[in-house]
């Protein structure tokens, strides 16, 4: 009973901080250490599991030698290398459409029709307008002749005047000296005759700017009559146009079956293209314009086919950021080529001969030096290689590797602080 009293006196006692402290460090330390140890074991358990992998989960390549070429990766549209467009050569609306789009047509055949009342309307009028000014240049032909004619006239009456004039003259000099007549008299007979042979010379000068007047009024309505035949012989070649027809053999892309629909002169009314040959136009980054030049190598790949080419113009704009260019192909038409299909075009900028390389896979990152898993028969091993040109199918290896290495090309990056791996079948 003592004893159970003294206990309880103790448990009374508070305890000092410094104790508490001490026991909470301890828990703390204790605590720490069993998490420590536990990611110890996890470690060590994701590392013992992680350090095999199983084949059927890899991908492994064969080192070898052969041409390695660097690529800058970009996209292109494959277009017909040769399409006609079809405008409308006047206002006018879309009577019927002959043909639908991917019809095949020869040169000479009809593709559109085109109502063009309007326009034959305009074309009669214009023709009219011309006969009235041929008629309007006749008539003033004659009434520019009659005018000239007139002051010829006159000019020769002038010319009488003059003459009976220079008689009055001598007569009144001959009176004078006969003692029959008066100097006043041949004054008068001379100021006469100078009179006349001023309103003479005044009329020659008359008669020498109506013929200049009579020109330049003649050449202006010729000019006027000149333009308005060349608007009509303009017109009456658009109206021949206006019958669509397919200028050259080839199949219809596209036509405006819009039956009714009023198209404007220029207008897009069909395009006709030679499906024989074809070309890429491609696009890519304006980061890489300054590796981008005529002549340059491509390779065009769609689907399972792979074709070759080189840059045959680069255009100088730069839209959204890309730069545009046309692709033509060594090899123009191959059957599986369509209008508008999409492919991915690689830019070659440098290219090996005969070295070594692997197929391309995610293991192989950028150009340098880098770490790869290497077979050796059960095993897979880390070794350092350097990688060198690269492009969708082939990395070079510079060094590191040797012909008849196999190298896994999978994403190892889960093992890059495994040195050996263990391949399970």
């Amino acid at each position: 009973m003592q004893k159970y009293r003294q206990i309880l006196i103790a448990m009374d006692i508070e305890i000092p901080a410094e104790i508490k402290s001490q026991r909470q460090k301890k828990n703390i330390l204790i605590i720490a250490l069993c998490i420590a140890g536990l990611i110890t074991a996890l470690w060590g358990i994701r590392k013992f599991f992680k350090s095999s992998v199983n084949r059927n989960e890899i991908n492994i390549v064969k080192v070898e030698v052969g041409d390695v070429e660097n690529t800058l990766n970009a996209t292109g549209e494959i277009l017909p290398e040769f399409e006609e467009v079809i405008t409308s050569p006047i206002n006018a609306s879309v009577k019927s459409a002959v043909m639908d789009a991917g019809t095949t047509v020869k040169a000479g055949q009809s593709v559109l029709i085109l109502d063009k009342s309007a326009s034959e309307n305009e074309y009669t009028k214009l023709k009219f307008q011309l006969e009235t000014k041929r008629s309007e240049i006749k008539k003033l032909r004659l009434d520019l002749n009659k005018s000239f004619f007139d002051i010829q006239s006159n000019n020769a009456i002038k010319q009488l005047r003059i003459t009976n004039l220079q008689d009055a003259v001598e007569n009144a000099k001959r009176l004078y000296k006969a003692g029959g007549g008066t100097r006043e008299g041949i004054e008068q007979a001379e100021l006469n005759l100078k009179v006349a042979q001023l309103e003479k010379k005044q009329l020659e000068n008359e008669i020498k700017s109506k013929q200049q007047t009579m020109q330049v009024e003649e050449q202006e309505a010729e000019i006027a009559a000149a333009i308005q035949q060349s608007d009509l012989k303009e017109l009456e070649r658009k109206l021949k146009l206006a019958n669509v027809v397919a200028t050259r053999n080839g199949v219809i892309t596209y036509i405006n079956k819009n039956i009714g629909a009023t198209v404007k002169e220029g207008e897009i009314l069909a395009r006709i293209a030679d499906l024989r040959s074809f070309k890429v136009a491609g696009s890519i980054s304006d980061n890489y314009l300054d590796q981008l030049h005529n002549g340059m190598p491509a390779i065009v790949r769609f689907n399972d086919t792979q074709m070759r080419g080189h840059v045959v113009n680069v255009y100088p704009s730069v839209q959204n950021s890309t730069v545009s260019y046309d692709v033509q192909l060594d090899q123009r038409y191959d059957k599986q080529l369509r209008p508008n299909m999409k492919v991915d075009v690689f830019l070659v900028t440098a290219a090996h001969s005969q070295v070594k390389r692997v197929a391309n896979g995610p293991a192989f990152k950028g150009v340098g030096t880098q770490d790869v898993f290497v077979l050796n028969g059960n095993k897979a091993e880390r070794r350092k290689v350097n990688l060198g040109l690269s492009n969708f199918d082939y990395v070079e290896i510079k060094d590191g590797l040797k012909p008849g290495d196999m190298v896994i090309s999978s994403d190892m990056s889960e093992f890059k602080n495994v040195k050996e791996l263990t391949i399970k079948n």
